[in-house]
């Protein structure tokens, strides 16, 4: 029996591209049969994508953009990784349903709570498109956002670090894995794993777990799944 019932999963834009390729194809397809190992489970999965492999916000040349246009670039970059995810979910042979929460009938369905808990209930895997649909918010403000409307039993932070550490491992050799964390320590620590607004909307809504650990091997979500207390825990 898996750990979790519901999770909401973050991926990473970059997660999809590889060596300058906005999307290594091979690497989509390993995600999307993860993922159905994920449903062979019974779990039900929303799934929120960066845009880091097509946008990167504010950053380099953009950082001299007026903010609310970088901002709206990197929502629709989202949208385009939604819908290149969920056609490789429905060739490895899942429904998959992308919901924006900027309406753009013609491409995927408007964000909706109710709609998106009865597809989750039915099976579905539901991608949510275009962050919280406001500018000034991250992905990760995002995916607190819905994983509160979906009453979530867990977050599940994929990333290219095996979990929270007492500082970045790559600049400070003596960092150390945090096992166990509540929202509050993190946010008081400064620790930065989720930006502050999306720490505290996890704490102020009782969120019950955020998983954090390394996507190396695409397989860990499985492992984390059936039980594997890899990477760090972080709660109320």
């Amino acid at each position: 029996m898996a750990a979790y019932h519901r999770v909401l999963l973050k991926l990473s834009g970059e997660a999809l591209g590889s060596e300058g390729n906005l999307f290594d194809f091979d690497k989509v397809r390993r995600a999307a049969k993860v993922i159905r190992e994920m449903r062979g489970l019974g779990v039900e999965i929303g799934i929120v994508i960066g845009a880091g492999n097509i946008w990167r916000g504010r950053q380099g040349p953009a950082a001299h953009m007026d903010a609310v246009t970088a901002d709206h670039m990197g929502m629709l970059g989202t949208v385009i990784n939604c819908l290149c995810v969920a056609d490789a979910l429905r060739q490895a042979g899942l429904d998959a349903v992308v919901q924006s929460a900027v309406d753009m009938h013609r491409f995927c369905e408007p964000f909706n709570v109710m709609s998106a808990r009865r597809h989750l209930a039915e099976g579905r895997v539901v991608l949510f498109a275009a962050g919280s649909g406001s500018p000034f918010f991250s992905t990760d403000t995002a995916v607190a956002l819905r994983a509160i409307e979906l009453q979530v039993d867990a977050i599940l932070m994929a990333k290219n670090i095996d979990g929270v550490y007492t500082a970045d491992p790559s600049k400070d050799p003596s960092a150390t894995l945090i096992k166990d964390i509540t929202y509050r320590e993190a946010l008081q620590k400064g620790l930065k794993v989720m930006d502050a607004a999306a720490f505290a909307l996890c704490a102020e809504n009782a969120v019950p777990m955020v998983r954090v650990f390394g996507l190396n091997e695409p397989e860990n979500l499985v492992r984390v799944l059936e039980g594997s207390d890899m990477g760090t825990f972080v709660h109320p």
